[in-house]
């Protein structure tokens, strides 16, 4: 009797060992899954981190592309404006020295006119004439100054009407010429190299 009773209490305990085992397994299990899952978490999270960091890049990239762009535009803007300041300065300075002798040229001109005026008036006297040999010495060299720092006079006799170049001041209807052309100078015009520096005054025929 003693012994059956001994093999009951070994059999359950051998029966709650088992169980004790099984609940230990089972936990060891759920330890496991739990570990798992929270691994899976953890590289869930790592991946979501990693994408959303990878994001941030490239919105960064994004941003300094556009930064670079408009401070590349900004230069190259400012290096436009720069040439186009530099090459502004270029031709006035240019224009300064291309036509320095302008004022001074328009108050020589009435001088010219005058000079010519004199020349042309027909005198007797040898003592006038004697003067007006000098006069026309100081009309040539003026002349000629001129023509050194680009003056020149506008060819216009007998040209077509040219309202670029002429000044019609008056029309007369002349037998054997077109309409449109120069039949009389009234007073000279000059070009300061290439540009009008006083129109010549001219009759037109009709």
């Amino acid at each position: 009797m003693q012994e059956e009773k001994e093999v009951v209490n070994e059999e359950a305990k051998t029966a709650e060992q088992s169980e004790e085992a099984k609940t230990a397994q089972d936990a060891a299990k759920v330890e496991k899954k739990d570990a798992k899952e929270a691994e899976k978490e953890d590289k869930k999270s790592a991946k979501f981190g990693k994408k959303k960091k990878i994001e941030e890049l490239e919105e960064e990239i994004v941003k300094l592309k556009e930064e670079a762009a408009a401070n590349k535009n900004a230069y190259f803007k400012a290096y436009a404006d720069t040439e186009n300041l530099k090459k502004r300065l270029q031709s006035e300075s240019d224009n300064v020295r291309k036509y320095r002798i302008q004022s001074f040229a328009m108050e020589i001109l009435p001088v010219l006119d005058n000079l010519e005026r004199a020349l042309d008036v027909k005198v007797d006297d040898q003592n006038v004439k004697n003067y007006a040999k000098g006069f026309e010495m100081i009309y040539q060299q003026l002349v000629h100054i001129l023509n050194q720092e680009g003056v020149k006079e506008i060819e216009a006799l007998d040209k077509p009407f040219d309202p670029n170049f002429h000044q019609a001041l008056m029309q007369e209807a002349k037998d054997g010429v077109e309409s449109g052309m120069v039949i009389e100078v009234l007073q000279k015009g000059y070009m300061l190299k290439d540009r009008v520096l006083r129109a010549t005054l001219v009759k037109v025929s009709e």
